[in-house]
């Protein structure tokens, strides 16, 4: 308690060093806390994004040709068919698992007086799969539907709210008129924030209603499995889109006839992308934190040399090495961690702070709406791991000084300036 009480008045005696020492600690690892935390805000926000996706999935669209071939001019439209969606199950049957098609249209969707117009997804099953629809009530498309060609439907919350919006689960059962035809609520899905919500309905249904006339497929999309690099990723679309284009009379190499929406190259360089901002957060943050450390033991330095004289008095009197070293690293402990403390609490409220006013803010580009700063927070575990680096580094800091000061002679002390 005499020790601490010691330390106290020597605070009081030295407001303007205790002080500045205080800030180095303090605004180091506040600085590290928040550079983390604005980091993992994004970077969540774009995990968010890509966790809405089966990552071993592709997407294909029809595109325009590039380049002539075979007497035909470049520019012509290529949709994709029927035989392109048999040709993606029974030709790469080694790495496709489930072959699946969406072919949209638009329509007005009617219950009583109320209605609503939008798009309207004919999928196959396995569409819950790639997209990660999240069901609230009831179920998606199943392969009965599919099979029998079920007018069934699947609504977002805010389509069956509009339709029935005082008890809009007790949808699920009932009949709506889909342009002419009546069609079965199956499911509601929760509406993505981030997303244009279309309702869903089985593949053949749609397609044989709504485009009974044309050899127009949609798009198609399928799983996949044992292409677990980049480099296998590519080979397999540069052998996928020369059978698709060939079924469509276009050049092997025109990139521009079909396009491949590969989410599991997207991921990989998601995940080097992250990979490199953390890297760099880090190289900043510890820096930012390096900084504090020499600002601690610049001032620590200072503060034994000028306490030399004071050194000297005790040692006179019977003072032990030891009490000097224990009182110079007590002080050195008890400085970095109270401000290493606040430096933490004031960290973590400035990310709880962008937490509430930009954590969770959208974008609306016109066609879909974009989280782009989600959850900007770190781990108390890292808070406290770089707390004990400010201490431990502030205790070393004062250690060496505090070691040659020990160890000077009472007269060279006394005589020090």
């Amino acid at each position: 308690m005499e020790l601490l009480n010691e330390i106290w008045q020597t605070a009081r005696r030295n407001k303007l060093r205790t002080g500045l020492t205080g800030f180095a600690v303090a605004w180091g690892i506040f600085m590290l806390i928040v550079l983390l935390g604005a980091g993992n805000g994004l970077i969540n926000a774009n995990l968010r994004q890509s966790d809405r996706f089966l990552s071993s999935s592709m997407v294909v669209f029809g595109g325009e040709t590039s380049k002539a071939y075979q007497g035909l001019k470049e520019g012509r439209a290529i949709r994709l068919q029927e035989n392109d969606i048999e040709t993606t199950g029974s030709e790469f049957k080694e790495y496709v698992d489930e072959v699946g098609a969406q072919y949209m249209t638009r329509a007005t969707i009617s219950l009583g007086q109320q209605y609503i117009s939008t798009s309207i997804a004919g999928v196959y099953p396995n569409h819950n799969k790639i997209d990660k629809v999240n069901m609230l009530y009831g179920r998606f498309i199943n392969d009965i539907d599919q099979k029998e060609k079920r007018k069934v439907l699947v609504l977002s919350n805010k389509q069956a709210k509009e339709l029935l919006p005082n008890d809009y689960p007790s949808l699920i059962g009932q009949y709506v008129e889909v342009g002419a035809f009546s069609f079965k609520v199956i499911g509601i899905y929760k509406e993505n924030e981030n997303g244009q919500a279309n309702a869903f309905s089985s593949y053949s249904a749609i397609k044989s209603i709504f485009g009974a006339n044309t050899d127009d497929a949609g798009r198609i999309e399928f799983t996949f499995h044992g292409l677990p690099t980049e480099k296998a990723n590519e080979d397999f679309e540069k052998d996928y889109r020369q059978h698709i284009n060939a079924n469509h009379q276009a050049h092997p190499e025109d990139e521009s006839a079909i396009w491949i929406w590969n989410r599991f190259t997207q991921s990989l360089q998601m995940e080097n992308g992250i990979s490199i901002i953390r890297t760099a957060l880090w190289i900043v943050g510890l820096f930012t934190l390096l900084s504090g450390i020499v600002g601690v033991s610049n001032i620590m330095l200072i503060t034994v040399k000028e306490r030399t004289h004071e050194f000297g008095i005790r040692k006179a009197i019977g003072a032990k090495p030891w009490s000097i070293l224990k009182l110079i690293i007590v002080e050195s402990v008890i400085i970095t961690t109270f401000f290493g403390y606040i430096g933490m609490v004031l960290g973590i409220a400035a990310n709880e702070y962008m937490d509430a006013t930009i954590g969770h803010e959208t974008i609306d580009t016109g066609l879909f709406k974009a989280t782009m700063f989600l959850d900007p927070t770190v781990g108390l575990d890292v808070c406290f791991e770089a707390t004990m680096v400010m201490v431990i580094a502030g205790t070393i800091a004062g250690l060496i000084p505090a070691y040659k000061a020990s160890r000077i002679r009472p007269i060279e002390a006394l005589r020090a300036d």
